[in-house]
């Protein structure tokens, strides 16, 4: 049975599509909803295979699609109401997600359960029976009942993970803040790329439970915000980060979970599940921003901007958002609206080093290089000032590039110098100072060491590779280099510098035709100068004066 909102939204759609092209046209109109589909209008897709389904019911083919576009374009009213009329072994299991989440949201978790546990023809979902049980049972003050919930949390369910997690937030929801501690502690530990949220979250759990001294602990070392964070919780006042409640435990899930999905780059973007994650916590600005990611990257840009821009300038995670836009706008080449934005939020008082290291970066990606070195020289001295330096050989690294880019080869070694007293095995700062000196002929034993160590560091890099197989060259070692070069193109054939590389060492062990495929190659790829050079060696060898660097 349809929810009375979603009914509405369903029956809606009929009457408006169909007063601009009738129903008795169905042919055009799914040709209409493919073409606004491949265009990225996933809306207007969902609203016209809605409209074809309602009027040709003996096709459940077309609700399905209709309703995987309503659940791409963030229409859950209509995703509901198109979901309602599947069949559960039909439905894929995002949409079953959505229809628990829509049971949470109404505060009936035994719906949800149903939903949950529903057929497993379309994908297991029962690993979240476990973590809805806890919350509902902390929703009735049930804390033996929740905490023997998070017990069913074993094996192989893959919410272990997050177990830590989820029993720090269960805890202290009941105000139980010194057994919370060490839960929250191993949570932030392995949080990735979600920690600054988590440590956020826990913050606002302690200080709701009164315990503002462990609040204060558990953001320490956070880096960006944290100097906001420590002001507001010292104040007594909430960051709106809490995850308190059924709802938001349930969307954080989901939202970690496409995460790690989208970390991991397997299959089809997780868009639909990220979009669940937003419809029952629409307040989480982490999962807005990953959401705005996957948008960027179906080409949905504007949509994706648009998303961001519904976030608060005083938002405990603005500075992510920020990174979001610019990164977003740069690959996009929207230089100028990266520009503004990274050169308020480096403007603005109380500006912290992420904020010059984001201009730094939006510098960068303009090809003004010199600037660029500039602010992460700034990021850098407040990155020492404060209690970000443990990124502070990531600085360093960034300044280095600038500095080279700028052709200051002198500061950027003693950038890198810098970089590596900090961290002296760390293989990306072996590689740029190793390969920079084989480039300019400085203490090529020590340059090609370092490049060894750091191929041994990470033997799976290939641009590592192709510095070892580089320095090789360099140092006469060519047969050497030729077998060290083909095992880096094969880790990364689309890379045209490893291509090039190849291409002369070959050519200067005689094997000449082998040299023309690998310069080929390299030239699929290849821009600015290294396109030069590669044309002038297919069009007449290998030459001095077209040699790599």
């Amino acid at each position: 049975m349809l929810a009375g909102a979603a009914a509405a939204a369903l029956a809606m759609v009929p009457t408006s599509v169909g007063a601009r092209i009738a129903v008795s046209e169905p042919d055009r109109t799914y040709v209409e909803a493919r073409a606004a589909s491949m265009n990225g209008d996933h809306g207007r897709a969902a609203e016209l295979l809605a409209s074809l389904s309602a009027s040709q019911p003996g096709q459940p083919e077309l609700a399905q699609r209709a309703l995987a576009e309503a659940m791409r374009a963030g229409q859950m009213d209509l995703a509901i109401a198109l979901a309602s009329k599947i069949p559960a072994a039909k439905l894929p299991g995002d949409a079953r997600l959505l229809m628990a989440a829509e049971e949470i949201r109404r505060r009936r978790p035994d719906r949800a359960n149903a939903w949950l546990n529903a057929t497993r023809e379309n994908g297991d979902l029962t690993f979240l029976v476990p973590l809805v049980n806890a919350w509902a049972a902390a929703d009735r003050n049930d804390m033996a009942g929740s905490l023997a919930a998070l017990d069913q949390i074993a094996g192989g369910n893959l919410l272990v993970p997050l177990a830590a997690e989820e029993r720090a937030l269960i805890l202290l929801r009941f105000k139980r803040t010194a057994d919370a501690e060490p839960y929250a502690r191993a949570a932030v530990g392995r949080g990735g790329a979600r920690e600054d949220r988590l440590r956020l979250a826990f913050a606002d759990g302690f200080l709701a439970a009164g315990d503002r001294q462990r609040a204060l602990m558990i953001i320490e070392g956070m880096g960006a915000g944290e100097t906001a964070a420590r002001a507001r919780i010292s104040a007594g006042r909430s960051g709106g980060q809490a995850i308190d409640t059924l709802p938001k435990a349930y969307g954080e899930v989901l939202a970690a979970f496409g995460a790690d999905l989208t970390r991991l780059q397997r299959g089809t973007p997780p868009i639909g599940l990220v979009q669940v994650a937003r419809y029952i916590n629409p307040k989480s600005s982490s999962t807005v921003a990953l959401l705005a990611l996957l948008l960027s990257g179906q080409d949905q840009t504007d949509h994706a901007l648009a998303l961001l821009r519904t976030v608060q300038g005083d938002d405990p995670l603005i500075s992510q958002i920020r990174d979001v836009q610019t990164r977003i706008l740069t690959d996009n080449k929207r230089y100028d609206e990266a520009y503004r934005i990274a050169a308020a939020a480096a403007a603005a008082p109380g500006a912290e080093a992420i904020d010059f290291s984001r201009f730094g970066d939006v510098l960068q990606a303009m090809k003004r290089s010199g600037p660029a070195a500039d602010a992460y020289a700034r990021a850098i001295a407040l990155a020492q000032k404060g209690s970000g330096q443990s990124d502070l050989w990531t600085l360093l690294l960034l300044q280095a590039g600038a500095l080279e880019d700028a052709n200051r080869w002198p500061e950027a070694r003693a950038a890198l110098q810098r970089a590596l007293a900090i961290a002296p095995d760390q293989p990306l700062l072996l590689n740029f100072m190793g390969y920079g000196q084989l480039e300019r002929g400085e203490n090529l034993d020590s340059a090609e060491a370092m490049i060894r160590k750091a191929s041994e560091l990470a033997p799976d890099d290939a641009s590592i590779a192709d510095s070892l197989g580089w320095a090789q060259f360099k140092r006469g070692k060519t047969d050497e280099a030729i077998a060290t070069l083909q095992r880096a193109a094969e880790k990364d054939p689309g890379q045209a510098e490893i291509q090039e590389h190849l291409g002369d060492a070959l050519y200067k062990s005689g094997r000449r035709l082998e040299a023309r495929f690998a310069w080929n190659a390299a030239l699929v790829t290849a821009e600015d100068d290294v396109a030069g050079r590669v044309k002038a060696k297919l069009a007449s060898g290998l030459t001095t004066a077209n040699a790599a660097p």
